[in-house]
C-alpha cells in the first residue's frame, strides 16, 4: 500500500476579481518526490505554489502538508490563527524568482536569521548550521559577503540555504532561475538537482524543460488554471497526449534548435 502523500491539494480554487486563476486543481506529491509545474505564463502555476504555503489564500479547496491540513470553503478567505499559520508555513521552504535577501546582512546573517528569530535556535548552533548550508550550496567562502557583492546565482544559492535553514519538509521553487543571466543558471540548477538526489520533496515551477525532464518524478502541464496533463516526464514532455501540451513544448524545441 502506497504511503499517504506528503502534499495533497484537493479542489483548489482561486480568483482575482472576475478572473479565475485556479479552477478545482487537485494533485498529490509523495515524500521524497519532485513535481515540476510547466505551462504558459498566466496558467496558474505560481499562484498554485503560493497557495501551498498560504502566501496566497485560496477561495476554496483543501491543502495538506504532512499532518497539517487547512480547508477553505468559499466563506473562509482569511488566514488561520497566527500560531497555526506559522506552524503550517514552517513545513515549506519557498525560493522566489527574486532573491529577497536582507541587504544589511551578510550571506551568513541571512541564513541565520530565520533559525534565530523564528526557531529560537541558540546563536552558536544557528551559525554552525548556516555555515554548513552555505558550504552545501558552494558558498562557504562567501559567508561574510553582503548581497550587493554577490552575483545573481550566488544570491539565489544563499536564498536556497536560507530556506533550508528552517528545516522544511518541502521545498517550493518559483522560477528560481528566471531572473538570472544564462551563464548563472547552471549553478542554481545544480544545487536543486543535489537536493533531489538527497530525497528532498520539491515542487518546481520552471521553464527549464530539459531540467524538468532530468530531475522531476512527475510533470504537470497547467493551462488556463487547470491541470491539463500530468504524468512522468517520459510521457508529458517526451510524448504528450494533449495538443496544447505539444504546442507549448514545441516552442521550447524550436528555441533549442535555434541555439544549436
Amino acid at each position: 500500500m502506497e504511503p499517504r502523500p506528503l502534499i495533497e491539494i484537493a479542489g483548489l480554487r482561486k480568483s482575482f476579481g472576475d478572473h479565475a486563476v485556479l479552477k478545482d486543481v487537485s494533485l498529490a506529491v509523495q515524500r521524497g518526490r519532485v513535481l515540476a509545474l510547466i505551462g504558459p505564463s498566466g496558467s496558474g502555476k505560481s499562484t498554485l505554489l503560493r497557495c501551498i504555503n498560504l502566501l496566497t489564500v485560496p477561495d476554496g479547496g483543501r491543502i495538506t502538508v504532512g499532518d497539517q491540513s487547512i480547508a477553505f470553503d468559499g466563506r473562509r478567505t482569511r488566514l488561520p490563527p497566527e500560531r497555526q499559520l506559522a506552524r503550517f508555513r514552517a513545513s515549506t521552504g519557498m525560493v522566489f524568482q527574486h532573491f529577497n535577501l536582507f541587504a544589511h546582512m551578510t550571506a551568513l546573517g541571512n541564513v541565520m536569521e530565520g533559525p534565530l528569530t523564528v526557531l529560537r535556535t541558540p546563536r552558536a548552533q544557528a551559525e554552525a548550521d548556516a555555515r554548513a548550508l552555505l558550504a552545501k550550496v558552494g558558498l562557504a567562502d562567501r559567508a561574510g559577503v553582503y548581497p550587493d557583492k554577490l552575483s545573481g546565482g550566488q544570491k539565489q544559492r544563499v536564498a536556497i540555504a536560507r530556506a533550508l535553514a528552517m528545516k522544511p519538509a518541502v521545498m517550493l521553487f518559483d522560477e528560481a532561475t528566471s531572473a538570472l543571466d544564462p551563464e548563472l543558471v547552471g549553478e542554481v540548477l545544480g544545487v536543486i538537482k543535489g537536493l533531489a538526489a538527497e530525497g528532498m520533496t520539491m515542487v518546481l515551477v520552471t521553464h527549464e524543460i530539459g531540467f524538468a525532464r532530468d530531475v522531476a518524478d512527475e510533470v504537470i502541464f497547467m493551462r488556463d488554471g487547470v491541470v491539463a496533463e500530468a504524468g512522468p516526464p517520459s510521457r508529458v514532455i517526451d510524448a504528450p497526449e494533449k495538443e496544447a501540451t505539444r504546442q507549448f513544448l514545441g516552442r521550447f524545441k524550436t528555441q533549442e534548435e535555434r541555439r544549436a
